[in-house]
């Protein structure tokens, strides 16, 4: 029976870390996936060879399988049945499309939970009940051993069959809020190893006040009642942890039995707003990200009249940046979905290949058929409820034959930014337990206005090692971050770089303990900036308009620091009759670079003149910013060495635009595009050029 502890954890996430990892281009060079999530054992009746037949004719070249059927294959306690898998993995081995099989972990059968209850979390709300997925203790004794058992009988099985390229580890993996005494206990373990002295400890996270002391380690209380903030943030860094830490001790087993060619990968997911939104809580995707080959993401947004591109874009820049750059899959993504987002003529296609546009070599959808009972029966795939051929089928055929085609082109595109948002799961935890409103709501904002300006980003957190190779960095909230982390930043303005931060950035340490010091800190320095008071206004303006935005989106609210300038240039202050002599935005040169700080809420107009102006100073204004949303532009450079732009056309009109590189060939239509031409746009509709030499 597996015994978890502290120094097992990190045992096994450092020997899954150091495992060297397999390139997607060097599995599949050449081809872009174009995939599905097929569950046979969901049919209401046979219908595999027709299935089959229809990917075939769609160019369905990849399914993926297995991970949410424990109990279909495990029926009872230590009986296996794989005829389910089996069946699937010879049909498309048949028909030559390939298999990813994920592990099947995430939803528990009955009988584990007849068996053992405890596998069951218990969270703040109390002990989870049957029936949901993904409501197990991931570090639960009994659940480990018996996942362990059914991802080995089932590898065993499976490993030698040449349809299988790369394996899913469980699926959209997190803590899911687990916090019973098994995990305190584990918590305490932990907290002993950072911090061997209690009274350390207590002087640290302020534990005297409100008597939260803690003066013997077998009095550590749980965590679940604490109203201690830095506690709070703590805990949720140690949750993560787990789910690093299981995504590595699967990754582990997976790669004693997969073969040098086959790919390990994992599909996260982001903060859900109705639709894939911000930086996922529960997640630390750079550190998770290590123990993968590739990166894979599930990435669901609105669609119809709200589809904008903005979700796409967001989730296949932080995909790409997990793991440096490299290309990633996308692993679920929307075909019809709900009711409210089956695509328009024209959407499907685009969404497509704006997914390949960011750098994905796979687009697969969630799912290949609709389901007839159950929690998602109106979540619909790529066929409805009568499996016959519709308007969304016959359009994916189309993506289908232009991938087939275009592979050679459109693999493994690359790209080089020199915009990147520094964000912090550290800093996302503090400011949640303070505001104004939440982190994903300050960072998402800024990235769509970089998106609708065209301005390419990538995604860097306090572990990357590479912030300085940017020119331009934009730090949204950085509540909480240690003297080294601001310090650093520092230096990046010092030496040349461009800096933008946002009101409540610099204020406390890494556990969300505030600073001493005059605000904003450390960074003070580089801003050229001072405050030591801050208040909520409601909605006020800036005086003079100084970003000549007009009236209506003169404003401001939410927050406001009353900023005193020591070197910087004030670039707005407050219309306020008690706070007019104080600061709202200003700009400092400081060494070589430029850092501009916002200290309030600003409107969406404010902020986008803000980000133009740093982007301007930074010498980042280029071609490709003389378009704005909703034409959007991407590029990139493909493995035959040639720039690719995608110009996609995000609106149910046509539009006309200039075409700005050196002449090129359309890769749709194979046409000849001169430089300096005009590009028509249809309505939700796209062009792609490759330069040509």
């Amino acid at each position: 029976m597996i015994q978890i502890n502290l120094r097992i954890l990190i045992l096994v996430l450092l020997s899954a870390i150091a495992v060297n990892g397999t390139s997607f281009a060097q599995i599949k060079k050449d081809k872009l996936l174009f995939g599905v999530a097929y569950y046979d054992e969901y049919m209401p009746y046979d219908r595999l060879d027709s299935d089959v037949s229809m990917m075939k004719e769609a160019g369905i070249n990849v399914v993926r399988i297995a991970e949410s059927t424990w109990s279909t294959m495990e029926p009872q306690d230590g009986v296996f049945d794989f005829s389910h898998i089996d069946r699937v993995l010879n049909a498309m081995n048949k028909a030559g499309i390939s298999v990813i099989i994920g592990t099947p972990t995430y939803a528990v059968p009955t009988w584990l939970v007849k068996k053992y209850p405890d596998v069951l979390a218990i969270t703040p709300k109390g002990p989870n009940q049957y029936g949901p997925r993904q409501n197990m203790d991931i570090s639960n004794i009994h659940f480990r051993e018996y996942a362990e058992r059914a991802i080995r009988k089932m590898l065993e099985h499976v490993k030698n069959h040449p349809a299988i390229i790369g394996y899913q580890i469980d699926n959209e993996t997190k803590s899911y809020g687990t916090s019973g005494p098994n995990v305190q206990s584990q918590f305490v373990a932990y907290m002993k190893e950072r911090y061997p002295s209690l009274d350390s400890l207590n002087k640290i996270f302020g534990l005297d006040y409100w008597s939260n002391r803690i003066n013997n380690w077998n009095d550590f209380p749980s965590v679940n009642g604490s109203i201690n903030a830095s506690l709070n943030a703590e805990f949720a860094k140690f949750q993560r942890s787990l789910v690093t830490e299981y995504l590595g001790w699967q990754a582990k087993i997976v790669r004693e039995y997969k073969k040098p060619e086959q790919f390990v990968t994992q599909n996260f997911d982001f903060d859900w707003k109705g639709y894939s939104y911000g930086i996922q809580p529960e997640v630390d995707h750079f550190a998770a990200a290590k123990v993968l080959d590739i990166a894979g993401v599930d990435i669901y947004h609105p669609s119809q009249d709200k589809l904008t591109g903005a979700e796409i874009s967001f989730g296949g820049d932080m995909a790409r940046s997990m793991k440096g750059g490299q290309n990633y899959l996308v692993i679920e993504t929307e075909a019809q979905g709900f009711p409210q987002w089956v695509p328009y003529p024209g959407q499907l296609r685009l969404q497509a290949f704006s997914h390949l546009a960011s750098g994905a070599d796979m687009v697969s959808y969630w799912h290949w058929h609709s389901i007839h009972n159950s929690a998602e029966t109106y979540w619909k795939g790529l066929l409805s409820h009568d499996f016959q051929p519709n308007p969304t089928y016959q359009e994916a055929k189309t993506i289908g034959a232009d991938f087939q085609k275009l592979s050679p082109h459109l693999a493994n595109l690359k790209k080089q930014n020199q915009v990147a948002i520094l964000f912090s799961n550290e800093a996302l935890t503090a400011y949640n337990s303070f505001g104004p409103g939440t982190y994903n709501n300050v960072l998402r904002p800024m990235y769509d206005l970089l998106y609708n300006m065209n301005v390419g980003v990538d995604f860097v957190d306090p572990s990357s090692k590479e912030i300085e190779k940017y020119k331009l960095a934009i730090v949204p909230a950085l509540y909480a971050a240690p003297d080294s982390l601001l310090q650093r930043l520092n230096r990046f303005v010092k030496n040349g770089g461009h800096i933008v931060y946002t009101f409540k950035s610099g204020f406390s340490d890494e556990h969300n303990k505030v600073r001493t010091t005059i605000q904003p800190g450390i960074i003070g320095e580089a801003c050229g900036i001072r405050y030591s008071e801050f208040t909520d206004p409601g909605k006020i303006g800036l005086k003079n308009d100084p970003f000549l935005v007009g009236k209506a989106d003169n404003y401001t609210e939410k927050w406001m620091e009353l900023i005193e300038p020591t070197t910087a240039k004030v670039l707005a202050y407050y219309d306020h009759p008690a706070w007019g002599k104080y600061a709202a935005v200003t700009r400092n040169n400081y060494g070589k670079g430029v850092a501009i700080y916002i200290g309030c809420g600003t409107s969406t107009a404010i902020t986008e003149k803000i980000l133009e102006t740093a982007i301007k100073s930074a010498g980042l204004w280029g071609k490709d910013q003389s378009l704005r949303f909703p034409l959007i532009v991407k590029s990139g450079i493909n493995q035959q060495g040639k720039a690719v732009h995608y110009y996609f056309n995000y609106s149910a009109e046509p539009r006309t635009i200039n075409y700005t590189y050196q002449k090129g060939i359309e890769l749709i239509s194979g046409g000849a595009i001169s430089a300096q031409s005009k590009l028509t746009l249809p309505a939700w509709g796209f062009r792609i050029i490759e330069e040509q030499w």
